[in-house]
């Protein structure tokens, strides 16, 4: 897996020419049936990816909270929410709440996360490759693919499967 995280940066910048002309045709006319493709796939890649032998999202990348993640994860700890803020969490230039440092502080050395049932949606939700309107949000999957392999796979079967 280490390989593999190596060279993930190099091969998604490699790819992002082909990647980003695939996604603005894929805006302009996604197909019908373009969820439950991207369902197929996303389940396909991770019944054979195990996250806790990568976690590179959680080591590199910091999810957004909303203020209900803030809520249910402050009462976890018994803390008020602005507890857990300054303890932390950030406003990022968007005015959004961020880690303060990555990688997390919830992740364990073993990969494994400490809040996992109570995690952030963004958490809950990443790669965000089985996302209902998926074409929507293309730009965040041209960045998850340099952070995670198997977005990256997903996205290359995408285009092997999709003939825009």
């Amino acid at each position: 897996m280490q390989d593999t995280l190596k060279r993930l940066p190099e091969e998604a910048s490699r790819k992002s020419g082909e990647n980003k002309k695939f996604f603005q045709k894929l805006r302009k006319r996604p197909p019908k049936n373009l969820d439950y493709v991207m369902q197929e796939l996303h389940e396909e890649e991770f019944d054979k990816t195990d996250c806790l032998q990568c976690g590179n999202c959680c080591k590199t990348t910091g999810p957004l909270f909303t203020n209900m993640d803030i809520e249910r994860i402050a009462r976890h700890f018994r803390l008020k929410p602005s507890v857990f803020i300054e303890r932390y969490l950030r406003l990022d230039e968007e005015n959004d709440y961020v880690l303060q440092q990555v990688p997390c502080a919830f992740l364990g050395s073993d990969n494994h996360c400490s809040i996992y049932d109570i995690r952030p949606k963004a958490c809950r939700e990443f790669p965000h490759t089985n996302r209902k309107k998926f074409h929507q949000i293309s730009h965040l999957t041209l960045k998850n693919v340099a952070i995670c392999p198997a977005a990256f796979n997903i996205v290359e079967s995408m285009k092997q499967k999709i003939k825009v």
